[in-house]
Formats: C-alpha cells, sequence, structure tokens
C-alpha cells in the first residue's frame, strides 16, 4: 500500500466500498450549469456533493470554508439578472435564473420570476418543474403539485419518471398537512417498511422497492438538497443494503445537523449507531455484505471556469480554489492530468485554505495534510487523492494543530510521475489565520 493511502487509513478509519463507474446523465433541479454522473452514486461521496448544494444557500460564517459553488451561483445568477434589465430573458434563461435562484436561498425571488415565465411559456418543461421545486420550497404544496403535474406532462422521456416521483413526495406531504414538519416515519414513497433491525428488511418489503430505488431518493435530494426526510429515507435505504454504518451516520446528520425533531428517527438513529460502533469495535465480525451497486463515485461532475480566475503572478501568492486541484482526474494507471492553470501554478506561490490533518500524533507539526472540509463530519468521507495537499513548513518553522480553517501559502509542487507520493505539495509553507 502507497504511503498516501495508508495515511489515508490512519486518519480516516475504515470506508465501505461499494464500486464505481461513472456515467453522465441529468438529475436534480434543472440548471443548465449543473453536470450529474449516472445514480445511484456512491452514498458517502453523495453526501459530500449534497451537502455541498445545501451549501450554496448559506452564507459563510465562522470555520466554514468557503464554498466555491455559492460563489458561482451568486455569479451566475448576477450575469442573468444583468442581463434580464437589458431585454427580457428567454425561457431557458429564465428557467436557469430561477434554478440559481432556488439554490441560493433566493426562493421568494424565484417563484417571482417564474410565475410570469412560465405563464408566456406555458409548454416550457424545465420552467414547469422549477416553479413546482419553488412553490414546494416556499411552503404552497398545492400549487407546487400543479405545476409538478405539468412538469410531468411536459418532460423529456427520460426525466418523466423522476417527475413522477416528485410529483407524488409533494401529494404525499399535502395529504399530511402540518403533520409534514414534525414526521413521525420516513415518506411512503415505495409502500415498504423500515422497521427491520440493524442490516434488515423483510423479504416481503425488499420486493416493494423498485429496482432503482436508490437512484430515486439521491435524484430528490439532490432537487431539495436541505430535505432531511429524504435523507431519512436513504439512511433506511441503506440500512436495508446491508451498509449499517453509512445509514447511522446519515441519521446523525439528520439529527446533529438538520435538526429533524422525530421520536421515530431518534430511536432509530440509537438503535443503528449502537450496530455501526459494534461493527467498528470488531469489523471481523460483521455478517453483513453491502448489496448496494453503484454507477458512480460521487453525483456532481466536477467543473470549474478557469477564465474567472485571475493572471497568475511569479512574485506574490496565487489563489488556489479547490475546484481547481479536485478536476484533476487520474488513468487506471495512477497518471494524472491536471487543469491548464494548476499547470502554470506549478513552481508558483500559491494561498489556499483548508483544515489540517497531521499525519503523525503530535500537537506541533512541521508538515501535515491540507483538506478542503474537516475530518469528523457526521458522514467522515475519506478524501480523494486530488482533495488533499500535502503541506511541508519552512525548515525550522512548526505550527500548532488547528481545527479551524487555516491559510496555508507555499510554492506549489505537482506530481507527475510517482505514484507513491501526494498529486499536490506545498513547500516552503506558512500557516496563518483565514481573514
Amino acid at each position: 500500500m502507497s504511503r498516501p493511502r495508508r495515511s489515508l487509513v490512519r486518519f480516516v478509519g475504515c470506508l465501505v466500498a461499494l464500486g464505481l463507474g461513472p456515467d453522465p446523465a441529468a438529475a436534480g433541479l434543472h440548471y443548465s450549469g449543473e453536470q450529474y454522473a449516472e445514480l445511484p452514486s456512491r452514498l458517502r461521496g453523495f453526501l459530500i456533493d449534497q451537502r455541498a448544494l445545501r451549501s450554496v444557500a448559506v452564507e459563510r460564517t465562522g470555520d466554514l470554508p468557503a464554498s466555491h459553488l455559492r460563489d458561482e451561483y451568486r455569479a451566475a445568477a448576477a450575469r442573468l439578472e444583468k442581463l434580464k434589465e437589458t431585454r427580457p430573458l428567454s425561457a431557458d434563461e429564465a428557467a436557469d435564473l430561477g434554478a440559481v435562484l432556488v439554490r441560493l436561498g433566493r426562493t421568494g425571488s424565484a417563484v417571482d420570476l417564474l410565475v410570469p415565465a412560465a405563464r408566456r411559456h406555458p409548454e416550457h418543461f424545465r420552467l414547469a418543474a422549477n416553479l413546482g421545486t419553488a412553490l414546494q420550497l416556499a411552503g404552497d404544496l398545492e400549487r407546487a403539485a400543479e405545476r409538478l403535474e405539468e412538469a410531468v406532462r411536459l418532460a423529456p422521456a427520460d426525466l418523466r419518471e423522476a417527475e413522477r416521483w416528485h410529483l407524488k413526495l409533494v401529494r404525499l406531504r399535502l395529504r399530511e398537512g402540518r403533520a409534514a414538519n414534525t414526521p413521525s416515519a420516513v415518506d411512503d414513497l415505495f409502500g415498504a417498511r423500515y422497521d427491520g433491525g440493524p442490516g434488515q428488511m423483510t423479504e416481503a418489503d425488499r420486493q416493494k422497492l423498485p429496482a432503482d430505488a436508490v437512484a430515486i431518493v439521491q435524484r430528490l435530494a439532490l432537487w431539495l438538497p436541505a430535505d432531511a426526510r429524504l435523507l431519512w429515507q436513504l439512511a433506511e435505504l441503506a440500512n436495508a443494503f446491508g451498509d449499517i454504518r453509512t445509514a447511522a451516520a446519515i441519521l446523525d446528520g439528520c439529527v446533529t445537523e438538520l435538526a429533524l425533531n422525530s421520536p421515530q428517527l431518534r430511536r432509530r438513529r440509537q438503535q443503528l449507531r449502537a450496530a455501526a460502533d459494534q461493527l467498528a469495535s470488531k469489523p471481523e465480525l460483521d455478517p453483513h455484505q453491502v448489496l448496494l451497486r453503484v454507477k458512480s463515485s460521487r453525483p456532481l461532475v466536477p467543473t470549474f471556469d478557469e477564465s474567472t480566475l485571475p493572471p497568475i503572478q511569479a512574485d506574490r501568492p496565487n489563489p488556489l480554489p479547490w475546484p481547481l486541484l479536485t478536476a484533476t482526474s487520474t488513468d487506471a494507471r495512477g497518471r494524472p492530468t491536471f487543469p491548464k492553470h494548476l499547470e502554470r501554478l506549478d513552481g508558483k506561490p500559491v494561498t489556499l485554505t483548508g483544515f489540517m490533518q497531521p499525519i503523525r500524533d503530535e500537537l506541533a507539526v512541521t508538515g501535515f495534510l491540507l483538506l478542503e472540509f474537516p475530518v469528523g463530519c457526521w458522514f467522515c468521507e475519506t478524501p480523494e487523492l486530488n482533495g488533499l495537499v500535502s503541506v511541508e513548513l519552512r525548515p525550522g518553522r512548526t505550527a500548532d494543530f488547528q481545527k479551524s480553517l487555516v491559510k496555508v501559502t507555499g510554492t506549489l509542487t505537482l506530481n507527475r510521475t510517482d505514484p507513491e507520493a501526494y498529486l499536490f505539495r506545498l513547500t516552503d509553507a506558512v500557516v496563518g489565520p483565514v481573514e
């Protein structure tokens, strides 16, 4: 096992391997600037991207890392709103702006934009679908159902089934009324009961699940990333497929991060958390096989507009955003392909923010790994190799380990040839606070 991979095992622990195989497909809120891989995605990889979409609506505060996705959506909204001042938006442009406003949490503005646009273009699928989603988030489930009925009628063949599931979800919530805000059970999307023990589901209930049940719930959860009930359903599906640890982690997030207040969920969380902790302490006793077979590692296909970055300077630190690093790909033999802008930064001073992860058990470090998100979040995903930066401090310098977000400045070196080393290295580095 190579040194980088041994380090990952040391600081993160066990990861359930479900398989890979990305393939382009459409999903989620209908915005032309989003690209998705084929679903279902690996569960823990899905949670990273689903959380990233949720963070688009949240202003950065405290030690939260800056959301590059939020910056991109804000820029897209500003461009389209400026265009709207000069001429009427086309149907596609209005659908895009509505989707961007929804992602940014500006639901009221999205509804105000999409209602007249849908009236002008009554046969436009994305306008109808995005308006239905905006109305749902605004709490108007009756009108949301009406718009989603139109979306089902107008949807292209490859999206019609997904629209039907979204419509079913809204109708279920509409029938629940106020009880939907304090749910006692997961949404009854599939007519199956999730009352089996850890890693268990009755064969009768399993037969009720459609073959693509996980893909359906993942698609809805990408569409509605702040919807805790969809994550609850995904946790139950994970448990039904034998992935107890991920199921427990998702329920942890439903309670601690999304504040879903349901006595039944809390009891279920305690049950699965106890089972997951037991497996973590004695993994050799794990009798369960993870049955889920996935089609992609993560649902969001990484894209980054390099033209938005400032010109590279040789005599001062250049900003190094994480999406530029994660856009790096490797082939089957581990050979990397770096984005062009990243190639031009090789050997130049750069600066980026992230979270320190010591390689050894010591408080004062001379080197560490830098990650975009801290280890220890509720789903605790192992970063891919393109999500790790090896940092070496200036000779004779040490830095105290910090759990908060830090800014690191150093000289970037790209690794093109050594599969035993990290892809990105910062040398002669200094650590400072985020301004």
